[in-house]
């Protein structure tokens, strides 16, 4: 006799998070998994359903998560117009409403509080604002997941440039022997994800669990990148010089400064939860140089 499939609904089915959410539930067999998709009828995905939903649209949300034993929730600081802390209170409030036993938010560190305002990084912090919104929920259990700094996003646009004496390479306001990047491949998220809802136990009690493939210096990664047969150079700038180069730069010198001064995940070793992490997802992530070794590719990218 079988037992029926726990339903987890997964928000953001179609970006970098919520599409490897979705691979990994339905690699690990426990679960029916539906997808959550603005724009259901263009949804490509491994789901086994999908259903309207938009985090700007909360009249669809309640409908969306009928049913659901548990929910992934991601938003996208990126989206233009996007309140994110707007959006998630919503999503949050369907699922309670919905019956939702165990909710999953994808968050980030809470850079305000950790540098006592020094930097104001509102991509990390509204996340992190959330996650007194979810412990409060009451839902039966809840659990926070970490992403890392893509591997994906130091390729193309935010990666090597080409420079003046016509090398490859980056020009930042970095000090490039600071290990400070808690980096991961976004793919290998879902494993934790799907991990975290398997073994509620565990992880359901507010537990947080970071995807870290490695811990790095930019010399690091150049290092790496290097290795392997690329020819790729780093030269550091101050960050008011850096400020300047281009539209949104003085922010991204700030994101940068905030990683050299406190690391990606703030400070402490993290490694209980990254231990946790990697023990719920059954496997250790991969490191940045395996990952470079098939992916890296000059002119590809991804934030969200």
């Amino acid at each position: 006799m079988s037992v029926e499939k726990k339903l987890i609904a997964v928000f953001g089915a179609t970006g970098n998070q919520g599409s490897g959410v979705v691979r990994a539930l339905k690699a690990n067999g426990r679960f029916k998994v539906r997808a959550l998709s603005r724009e259901p009828g263009k949804y490509k995905g491994g789901a086994d359903e999908v259903i309207a939903a938009d985090l700007a649209r909360p009249e669809t949300l309640g409908p969306a998560l009928e049913g659901a034993h548990g929910v992934f929730l991601v938003t996208n600081f990126w989206q233009e117009g996007a309140d994110e802390i707007k959006q998630a209170i919503a999503a949050i409030k369907a699922a309670k409403a919905a019956g939702v036993s165990h909710l999953i938010w994808s968050t980030l560190p809470n850079v305000e509080a950790i540098s006592g305002g020094e930097f104001k990084l509102p991509q990390f912090t509204g996340k992190a604002r959330v996650d007194a919104i979810v412990k409060e929920a009451g839902f039966a259990r809840h659990t926070f997941v970490v992403p890392p700094a893509y591997y994906q996003n130091f390729s193309g646009p935010f990666g090597p440039q080409k420079q003046p004496d016509g090398s490859l390479g980056w020009v930042l306001p970095i000090d490039p022997t600071v290990r400070c990047f808690h980096m991961g491949d976004i793919n290998e998220l879902g494993d934790i994800v799907a991990g975290a809802f398997a073994h509620p136990d565990e992880t359901g009690n507010g537990a947080y669990l970071p995807l870290v493939g490695d811990f790095l210096s930019f010399d690091d990664m150049v290092g790496a990148l290097n290795e392997l047969g690329h020819q790729l150079t780093f030269t550091r700038v101050p960050r008011e010089v850096y400020a300047g180069f281009f539209p949104g730069a003085d922010a991204l010198g700030e994101t940068l400064a905030y990683y050299e001064t406190y690391t990606y995940l703030g400070p402490g070793s993290h490694s209980d939860e990254i231990a946790l992490a990697n023990r719920i997802a059954g496997r250790t992530p991969t490191p940045f140089a395996s990952w470079a070794r098939d992916n890296f590719r000059i002119g590809q990218a991804s934030r969200a």
